[in-house]
């Protein structure tokens, strides 16, 4: 297991060993059934056809801080700690399923205005595992969606680096959202927009008479890239809290109980399935 800490307790640690065969028969038991419905899940997939397969798949890592605190763990970090330990499983499920981009809600422009003590191991969490997924020994392309200049220069130096090492990658699209708002990204597009053609000599009766949602989704982060199918939340919150405000307008939503330290593959692919189930509409 990795260690996303500096002289941090290792993720290996924090599993609790059964104290009697009694509960290690318990935990077998329900591996095995977990197994077997894994395989059940996958069967069901696999005979699915490819229309009905998510794209594009968001994922909100929520809960990572009450996991901590119910697993009794005195630094609520720790809980991120295990959370950005998980995240390259997560993508080897999405490479998987044949899922082409991915996004990461790792930190909110709200998560900016908490306390120093509070924010400032985060923002070492994020940026580490970051270094981490753009790694030689990793194939994903990473683009870093947020507002860069909200953040520490040495930090948003950090993400900016490792996403141009991972420039010319041929596997999934990953975004990384980090000091990121929906607010915040659709102000930001509009402001890109208007430099663009102020600077191009347009004016702003000009440009009323043309503007529409195609010129606005263009100077988006995610500009190039397909809206997502599917929004995944974790830890039972079910509200969007500014995440892809603009772009899941046509999104399907899956809540899940789990935090996010604790969702494992049989949750991603639940997820799957139940998205196949569904009649997209697409607000018709």
């Amino acid at each position: 297991m990795r260690d996303y800490g500096t002289g941090q307790t290792s993720v290996v640690s924090w599993q609790v060993k059964p104290a009697t065969g009694v509960v290690s028969r318990s935990v077998g038991v329900r591996n095995l059934l977990y197994s077997a419905y894994e395989r059940r899940l996958r069967r069901e997939l696999s005979r699915m056809a490819d229309a009905v397969r998510p794209r594009h798949v968001a994922l909100m890592l929520d809960g990572n801080r009450r996991w901590a605190r119910d697993a009794g763990l005195l630094d609520v970090n720790d809980g991120h700690r295990v959370g950005a330990a998980k995240i390259a499983d997560l993508l080897d499920w999405c490479d998987d399923a044949h899922v082409e981009v991915v996004t990461l809600f790792l930190l909110s422009t709200d998560n900016l205005s908490r306390p120093p003590d509070e924010l400032e191991p985060l923002l070492q969490i994020i940026a580490d595992v970051v270094d981490e997924l753009s790694g030689p020994t990793t194939r994903w392309r990473l683009r870093v969606v947020g507002a860069l200049e909200l953040l520490p220069g040495a930090i948003a130096d950090r993400l900016s680096a490792a996403a141009a090492r991972t420039t010319g990658r041929s596997g999934l699209e990953l975004n990384v959202a980090i000091g990121y708002g929906g607010r915040q990204e659709i102000a930001d597009a509009v402001r890109k927009l208007l430099l663009q053609h102020a600077e191009s000599g347009t004016s702003i009766e000009e440009l009323a008479e043309v503007l529409d949602v195609d010129h606005i989704a263009a100077h988006l982060y995610t500009s190039g890239q397909p809206d997502p199918d599917l929004v995944i939340r974790t830890s039972g919150e079910q509200r969007l809290s500014g995440f892809l405000l603009w772009q899941s307008a046509h999104s399907e939503f899956w809540f899940c109980e789990a935090y996010w330290p604790e969702f494992r593959k049989v949750d991603f692919l639940r997820a799957l399935r139940d998205y196949a189930a569904r009649h997209r509409r697409f607000g018709s």
